[in-house]
């Protein structure tokens, strides 16, 4: 879906939440290597990501096309921060109610209160789009993510031990969370 860009100032910074084009294809993928390697709350390692601009820009395409889905960046004072993105979780009837989201942050953004106005604009939206019931899954190790998420309504609703492990041997629960829209 394309929802209308919105403008804040917030603490005399310019935030711009709009959705994506076709033409953010390249910086997007760039970006999401360059958050990946940031941080290990993220599923895929840097290395791991292999899309080319093409399969981005198709994936874009079908965020804009469909009602079950937004895509959408944050740019604080001209700068790409990070996106987040919601979508149906099935086809099913039985299902139609649910979506899930995730988002992503440069660090140099994070902790200033993006995230959660990112997330918030991204709740709204789904419950117009006629979701009921907001999901994520989050690493037990990240707490400033989980503390937002209760913050802002989630609550914790299961846990896969050891879902998530590295080369090196550690592993993190995930953690399943929702918010009824």
């Amino acid at each position: 879906m394309i929802i209308e860009q919105q403008k804040l100032n917030v603490n005399g910074s310019e935030i711009l939440l709009r959705c994506a084009n076709e033409d953010d294809a390249e910086m997007l993928l760039e970006n999401f290597k360059k958050v990946s390697g940031e941080t290990p709350y993220l599923l895929l390692a840097p290395d791991e990501i292999n899309l080319t601009v093409e399969q981005e820009k198709r994936f874009i395409g079908i965020n804009n096309s469909d009602g079950d889905k937004l895509l959408l960046l944050a740019f604080v004072d001209g700068r790409y921060a990070g996106n987040c993105s919601f979508a149906g979780k099935s086809a099913s009837r039985r299902q139609a109610h649910r979506a899930s989201f995730g988002i992503a942050l440069l660090q140099e953004f994070t902790g200033r209160g993006l995230g959660g106005i990112m997330i918030e604009k991204l709740l709204c939206e789904a419950k117009r789009a006629g979701f009921e019931q907001m999901e994520l899954e989050v690493y037990s190790e990240n707490v400033r993510a989980r503390k937002l998420y209760k913050r802002l309504g989630f609550t914790e609703c299961g846990r896969i031990p050891d879902a998530i492990k590295f080369p090196d041997g550690t592993a993190f629960d995930e953690i399943r969370m929702f918010k009824k829209l």
